[in-house]
């Protein structure tokens, strides 16, 4: 795949590695500085060293190799299953599963078990990394998730996602206490600007961001939320609650690293899912326990 940029005035001055890795939020810096020395990174068609300044009007193509996609292999691993048809499952995510096969986490993942439970019949519109998910969340976030059997169903849940009609209510868990009773998150979250692992609010290249909280119960130094996503950007209700000054409990990054109690991650529970089913176009609506870690934590906070 080939990209090709033109260097606006704002960003002249920039290491040319900073400026790719901004441009192209999916690639590391430590990638783009590989394909640099590669020579695949051409500026003004001459190939440059990762340290170069770029300049106002500067052309520049990038020449991205076609990813070699890993063999997935299927795996026996159980499946908390709330719902299935022909057409889709509704799957209750535990904690410490990551969704979909990535680097360090190859086996173990949701698609490894959906791979073996389906026997393959998954929609492939996601690519082979991604057989049947339509949407994802994080590690250590437990809750539901709907995965597509086949490609009209995952077309179908794609469009409300887009249209922002799915129904998805989160509870968590937050540091501090809220002093309204409800409220309305709308900041767009792009990359953070230095620490690549991390979103943050970005106002000026971040995307539409759109979070509704309300408060479920207060304790004496948490708060016990509901959160309805507009949109779904990666780590929204991390990031939004961080802004707040309100970081979910037990998140570690973008938290305090030290908590009083022993968890895995972030406090979040991806509680209700609501969509129109592909084949009924008929509105369905799921709600699921909150773990059994969870229910402990808020007993030991009254």
């Amino acid at each position: 795949m080939e990209c090709d940029y033109r260097v606006e005035k704002e960003m002249e001055g920039m290491r040319i590695d900073k400026y790719l890795t901004e441009q192209r939020e999916a690639l590391s810096r430590s990638f783009l500085q590989k394909l640099l020395k590669e020579n695949v990174v051409l500026v003004n068609q001459k190939p440059v060293k990762s340290n170069y300044r770029i300049i106002e009007g500067d052309r520049i193509i990038v020449t991205i190799p076609e990813a070699v996609e890993p063999d997935i292999k299927a795996e026996n691993i159980p499946l908390d299953i709330v719902y299935e048809d022909t057409s889709l499952l509704i799957i209750n995510k535990p904690k410490n599963m990551v969704v979909h096969p990535a680097p360090g986490h190859y086996t173990g993942t949701l698609v490894n078990a959906l791979m073996y439970y389906c026997n393959g019949r998954l929609s492939g519109i996601n690519g082979v990394l991604r057989p049947g998910i339509v949407h994802r969340i994080d590690r250590n976030t437990t809750g539901l998730l709907v995965v597509c059997k086949n490609d009209y169903a995952h077309n179908y849940l794609a469009e409300q996602l887009k249209e922002h009609s799915i129904t998805r209510k989160y509870h968590a868990i937050v540091q501090g206490t809220l002093k309204e009773d409800s409220g309305k998150i709308d900041a767009p979250i792009g990359r953070h600007p230095t620490d690549r692992k991390k979103m943050s609010i970005n106002l000026k290249n971040g995307r539409e961001a759109v979070t509704h909280y309300r408060v479920l119960k207060r304790f004496q130094k948490f708060t016990y939320i509901e959160c309805q996503l507009e949109t779904g950007r990666t780590h929204q209700i991390r990031v939004h609650m961080a802004a707040m000054n309100h970081p979910l409990l037990g998140d570690e990054v973008y938290g305090p690293s030290k908590s009083s109690f022993t968890l895995e991650g972030q406090t979040l529970h991806a509680k209700v899912l609501g969509f129109l089913h592909p084949d009924t176009k008929e509105y369905m609506e799921f709600d699921s326990l909150l773990p059994e870690y969870f229910q402990k934590l808020l007993e030991c906070l009254v």
